[in-house]
């Protein structure tokens, strides 16, 4: 009689295990990652404003332009995990392989449109005459990383199927060390100024896409798997990534909107907006930790035909979702005072701030949820349920956010919107998940 509760504590203790291995290291590499652009902008900055402003204009295309294409992490980690728990960890390897000759592919395109576009697009941000030479220069230069920066990708989303988040970790360090040496040496010691800061971001994108593709060709060797290019399962990744691609897009364009709102509410509210905006993000990074440990251990479980085991860990990632969102609420609104004076001392902004503030601190538990189960379900290969739940939720956030200004609360209303849009998010996964349907066996969905 006291076996099967014994037995269950311990079946909680492993999947907090697995999680807790998988999500701590994925949070430190997704942590990682906007260094990038802080040590770019601390460096550049010493040199002017018109050069900081080039670099905010250029950097902000160019994180939309790889951020579209994060199903190539995401599709990839789904794909690889399925094959990983049904045991054959060459077939594994050759769908990530696979993965990385796409991400070369779409990286190439990228290049080609942003160096015919480069003009065009700094023109549509409305760079002033001053700081338009700078975004060009560092726009040019960078997008040839481009490629580097989607086999990254790629590759991130390969090792995160193979149930290994460490390596991506030791990457991303190694690569902000080296873009921090490279930018200082290049602006500085060589006085190549913005040219420099690109040069170093490039090259050490590069340094990190040669690390993965080290790991990933002696795995490939070690398991007897082709690293030539296979025109039919490079459509499959394609079409496998299409799905989470029009989530990605509806998703920009949730947040695209909130920002248009918040212009239009005034300076001070679009000031306070992007503060917000800046913390909700890096909050996420924390949810986004479990739902990335939640898309590799979902994949294995149902790779392994284990549907039993699958829901078991998806309903423990749950659990950690909302704990983690109500620790996150909690230093949010314990903290405000702490961090509120850093960004902004204008008590316009402040009296913006803070009700918005709370609304978001209360809705980190949704959030939490929305996080996890958003992972399981790119996990378990859903794409097309994802990108269908997540244009129903634009089509619901786009009008209430836009009559914010008309029918007046300010930001706080704004970010009641966002809460709703995150409240939709969460109806629409929760039913997914209820229904079992996601549930799909085997080695390929």
């Amino acid at each position: 009689m006291h076996q099967a509760p014994a037995t269950s504590k311990a079946v909680r203790r492993q999947h907090d295990r697995e999680i807790v291995s998988l999500a701590v290291p994925a949070f430190g590499a997704l942590v990682a990652e906007p260094l990038f652009l802080m040590v770019d902008s601390a460096i550049v900055g010493h040199l002017g404003t018109p050069q900081l402003a080039g670099l905010a204009i250029a950097s902000a295309l160019l994180s939309t332009a790889v951020s579209v294409f994060v199903f190539l992490a995401y599709a990839t980690t789904a794909a690889v995990a399925r094959r990983v728990g049904a045991g054959d960890l060459k077939a594994a390897i050759r769908q990530g392989v696979d993965g990385i000759w796409l991400a070369l592919l779409l990286g190439a395109a990228v290049v080609a449109v942003t160096l015919s576009t480069a003009p065009w697009l700094v023109d549509i941000f409305g760079a002033s005459d001053t700081a338009t030479p700078y975004a060009l220069t560092y726009l040019r230069i960078s997008s040839l990383g481009i490629p580097a920066m989607l086999v990254v990708l790629a590759a991130t989303g390969v090792l995160r199927g193979l149930q290994d988040t460490r390596t991506p970790l030791y990457v991303a360090i190694a690569g902000f060390a080296a873009n921090a040496v490279l930018n200082f040496g290049l602006v500085y010691g060589a006085g190549l100024g913005i040219a420099g800061s690109a040069w170093g971001t490039v090259i050490a994108q590069f340094g990190m896409a040669a690390a993965y593709l080290f790991v990933v060709v002696r795995g490939a060797r070690r398991h007897g798997a082709s690293l030539r290019p296979d025109p039919a399962g490079i459509r499959a990744s394609a079409q496998a990534g299409a799905p989470l691609l029009i989530r990605t897009l509806s998703l920009r364009a949730v947040l695209m909107i909130a920002t248009a709102v918040a212009a239009r509410l005034g300076d001070a509210d679009v000031a306070a907006h992007q503060i917000i905006l800046s913390l909700w993000s890096l909050m996420a990074f924390a949810l986004d930790a479990i739902a990335i440990a939640g898309q590799a251990i979902i994949g294995r479980y149902l790779g392994a035909d284990d549907a039993d085991g699958a829901r078991q860990v998806c309903r423990r990632m749950v659990q950690w979702g909302v704990a983690s969102g109500v620790v996150l609420g909690v230093l949010l609104i314990v903290t405000r005072p702490l961090f509120v004076p850093l960004f902004t001392d204008d008590p316009a902004v402040q009296d913006a701030l803070l009700p918005a503030l709370l609304v978001v601190a209360l809705s980190q538990p949704i959030s939490g949820v929305v996080f996890v189960l958003d992972g399981v379900l790119m996990g378990a290969g859903d794409g097309p349920y994802l990108a269908w739940a997540m244009l129903l939720t634009l089509a619901v956030f786009a009008p209430v956010a836009l009559l914010v200004p008309t029918l007046g609360g300010g930001l706080t209303a704004l970010w009641g919107a966002m809460t709703l849009m995150m409240l939709v998010r969460m109806a629409t996964l929760w039913f997914r998940e209820r229904s079992g349907r996601w549930l799909v066996t085997g080695a390929t969905r």
